[in-house]
């Protein structure tokens, strides 16, 4: 492992005999991937990830938000469908020869035909391929890309077990029952291959603790300093009152994000969404505390103000809108137009890119109890899938796709009113939107 500190590499007798320092420069080393189980992490695959994460140390991040990526990245290495190709036609061969080669003996020993025994073990090895793949392509410890990946090699296996078996069995052994076989056999392959590799949303596992993640971070920050850019807890913040100047509440913003989580709207305003997307950033529950009321009656002067409501997409989140609509802390009888940036179960359903869905007990409770003034502007599908607990959490995205994401989202509302498909509810003078599409 190297050194982050000088780049010397040490391997674990160097590391044992430095007492976990680097035999160099004496810098401790945070992680020993020997002892660490399954889910091995070094030092440079730390570093990598932080730089990742911040882009170069460009954004700031939240801790959940580097416990996805971590989780993600273990993910990947659960499944590598590199050199699968090569790996499944040597086995084809090795398999049929050797294990073939020790059923002769067998079906020798019975008086039945030793051609049969290659056969049979080429068989039985094509039935536990087909089945190691359909099982990864329904694995919850797997990523979306990766189950895609096990669906388009089950193609790939029924395509090689139609063109080789039919050529044996019509051509080599002119067996009839096991032209049938092979023909059944691939094509079952394929057709599992073609409907599985559309199936996006199924609930994933997380592959690491977050509390595991949390004590990583501990750890890293206890042997090299403070993260730069990880973000606090946004209550350690400073919530006494700050005076603005008579002057700057004279100015409204046009737009307002208000966000269901006080994590994402400190992820937003750490990272200057607001400077540069000229809009304020509120979250339900009022943070941050020390200019809340002040650009509360900044935004409610303004007639032409926008609000853009950004949720996880949760039975909770979801009743964000409503909120936002009836609450008299926020626009009860106004006639501000509210939109609906997400992200809702219509978008997770139909995401054309991986998203992290997850799955609870509590989500599927929650899902089941909505009122009806959200129920009802969900559709059988979307509220289906809530029910099942099925929900998914803004910082399942990783900093930089997240603000471009939102940026799109308002992008794509600045000419509503000439798309009339976006309008979900409207009342009095309120108008409700959402988008069609989160990334």
């Amino acid at each position: 492992m190297k050194c982050i500190n000088c780049g010397t590499d040490n391997n674990l007798k160097d590391r044992t005999a430095n007492y976990g320092k680097c035999s160099n420069c004496g810098h401790a080393f945070v992680f020993e991937p020997t002892s660490m189980g399954t889910t091995k992490l070094t030092d440079p695959m730390f570093a990598k990830a932080i730089s990742d994460i911040s882009v170069n140390n460009t954004l700031f991040f939240t801790p959940k938000q580097m416990f996805y990526l971590l989780d993600s990245r273990f993910r990947k290495k659960a499944f590598v469908n590199s050199g699968f190709g090569c790996t499944y036609i040597f086995l084809n061969v090795w398999i049929t020869v050797f294990f073939g080669g020790i059923g002769t003996i067998f079906v020798a020993a019975f008086g039945l035909n030793t051609i049969y025994a290659p056969v049979m073990a080429n068989l039985i090895y094509q039935i536990a391929t087909i089945r190691y793949l359909v099982k990864n392509t329904n694995s919850p410890k797997l990523s979306n890309a990766s189950r895609k990946d096990s669906a388009k090699l089950l193609i790939f296996v029924g395509g090689f077990i139609l063109v080789a078996g039919l050529f044996v069995s019509a051509s080599v052994l002119n067996s009839f029952p096991l032209f049938v076989i092979v023909v059944l056999l691939g094509m079952f392959s394929i057709y599992k291959g073609f409907v599985l590799q559309n199936q996006t949303t199924i609930a994933q596992e997380f592959i690491i603790g977050e509390s595991a993640c949390q004590d990583w971070l501990n750890r890293w920050q206890g042997v090299n300093g403070n993260i730069q850019k990880l973000l606090p807890a946004p209550q350690n913040l400073n919530n006494q009152t700050i005076p603005i100047n008579p002057d700057v509440t004279a100015y409204s913003f046009d737009r307002l994000i208000v966000c269901d989580s006080a994590d994402i709207a400190q992820f937003l305003i750490a990272n200057n969404f607001h400077f540069e997307n000229n809009c304020a950033i509120l979250s339900v529950t009022g943070y941050p505390e020390s200019i809340f009321q002040t650009t509360m009656d900044m935004l409610r002067r303004n007639p032409e103000l926008k609000v853009y409501a950004l949720h996880n997409c949760t039975p909770r989140g979801l009743g964000l809108i409503n909120r936002l609509r009836t609450s008299s802390n926020w626009f009860q009888n106004s006639n501000f137009t509210i939109i609906d940036i997400g992200i809702t179960p219509r978008q997770a359903i139909g995401a054309k890119k991986n998203i992290f869905i997850e799955t609870s007990p509590q989500s599927a409770s929650e899902a089941s109890q909505l009122p009806s003034e959200i129920s009802n502007n969900l559709s059988p599908d979307e509220l289906q899938w809530l029910q099942a607990g099925n929900f998914v959490n803004l910082e399942s995205f990783r900093p930089q796709q997240l603000i471009q994401i939102i940026q799109r989202g308002i992008a794509n509302t600045l000419s509503l009113e000439s798309d009339s498909s976006l309008l979900i509810a409207s009342s009095s003078d309120t108008y409700i939107y959402s988008t069609q599409s989160f990334g």
